[in-house]
């Protein structure tokens, strides 16, 4: 299996200008590896490439699956995961843009049960 490339510096520049947007200040932005199940169907785990970012007691990952394929999550604690209904994105921005509105709504429903 081909190994995946790293976040270019476009995708880290649409990141963080996506989230300086989003926030209204610069938001430090890590890179990681993460291990996903690229196959629902195979038991394999495949190392992907990952930004990470934190935001009011949320975590944040986008994770690269391969040429223009992202997947994103949100969670709080371990148990508090989330996604976004989605299961691979195209686009970053649209990426990242899809995955902020979904936990800006869970927030907004939290708040008001």
């Amino acid at each position: 299996m081909t190994e995946i490339e790293d976040f270019s510096a476009q995708d880290m520049d649409i990141s963080k200008q996506t989230l300086k947007e989003r926030y209204g200040q610069a938001v430090e932005i890590q890179l990681a590896d993460v291990e996903l199940r690229l196959d629902p169907s195979a038991p394999e785990l495949t190392a992907c490439p990952a930004i990470y970012w934190e935001m009011r007691d949320c975590h944040f990952v986008v994770s690269k699956l391969g040429k223009m394929r992202f997947y994103a999550q949100f969670y709080y604690k371990g148990s508090e995961q989330y996604g976004t209904g989605i299961r691979q994105f195209d686009d970053l921005f649209e990426c990242i843009t899809t995955l902020l509105r979904v936990q800006a709504d869970h927030e907004l429903s939290k708040s008001n049960a």
